[in-house]
């Protein structure tokens, strides 16, 4: 994530990110650009009279398709900021809820083998979440011990094998009654936490916008861009190459955005 001082307006307009979107798309403006100059030197040399009146109509069918895109497009970047939002949401859960449980297992428990193994348990889980959402799997990034790290090997499904040692460590600090029933539903309440956040992480990365959905407008912008030319040569002539690559931009980038 990129931090930056939304005040400085003249310094992010001008420099160039990785991210930005025209970065991204210059490969395209330059066919769009090339695509609009071909249609107006066509039109101009070859079919000097064609219909203007005609092409001057199909400008208002423009503006009423634009409107109904610039719906679209606005539906498409909220339902994404809200996946943004969300997941931000559960991260920040998951940062609470890691500090509540550490905080609890110390107060809890005197000082021990088993104690510390329990807390790097904690601490693993949201690097081996990210790597779960990432379809990574790299226990040896993990500051936990070699031993801990033979027993979470054992499971494809490296997060919900750090929520069974820590249960299992539970259950036996339960047996030996090192903790009372009632810390005991405690700590459950902070790893049922974690089990919930993991859902929910999940769910965000394995329901995406559908395809068809985003094939349309895809396909929607395509064809509006394809037609642009020939609403705006009338009025704009050789203009109409920085109109229609500008619109695409525009367009394309709230998209790609979303």
């Amino acid at each position: 994530m990129i931090k930056y001082n939304p005040k400085l307006w003249f310094r992010h307009i001008f420099k160039i990110y990785k991210s930005d979107t025209l970065t991204i798309l210059l490969p395209e403006i330059l066919v769009v650009a090339f695509y609009t100059w071909g249609i107006n030197f066509l039109l101009n040399k070859y079919f000097p009279d064609f219909n203007v009146k005609l092409f001057k109509n199909a400008f208002s069918i423009h503006t009423l398709v634009g409107f109904v895109m610039g719906l679209l497009l606005v539906f498409r970047t909220n339902t994404a900021y809200d996946r943004w939002w969300e997941g931000r949401k559960q991260w920040g859960a998951l940062v609470n809820n890691t500090r509540h449980a550490a905080i609890k297992i110390q107060t809890l428990l005197p000082e021990s083998k088993e104690r510390t193994d329990f807390i790097q348990l904690i601490q693993a889980f949201p690097f081996t979440l990210k790597n779960h959402l990432r379809d990574k799997r790299n226990i040896s990034e993990l500051s936990i011990s070699e031993e801990i790290k033979l027993q979470l090997n054992k499971f494809d499904h490296l997060p919900n094998g750090l929520i069974s040692l820590m249960y299992q460590q539970l259950s036996k600090w339960k047996k030996s009654k090192e903790i009372n029933e009632i810390d005991i539903l405690l700590l459950d309440k902070e790893i049922k936490n974690f089990i919930d956040i993991l859902g929910a992480c999940e769910r965000i990365k394995n329901t995406p916008i559908p395809f068809s959905y985003t094939l349309f407008i895809k396909k929607f912008i395509f064809f509006y861009v394809l037609t642009l030319p020939f609403g705006f040569i009338p009025d704009f002539g050789y203009w109409t190459i920085a109109v229609t690559t500008f619109v695409f931009y525009v367009f394309v980038s709230i998209e790609l955005i979303a």
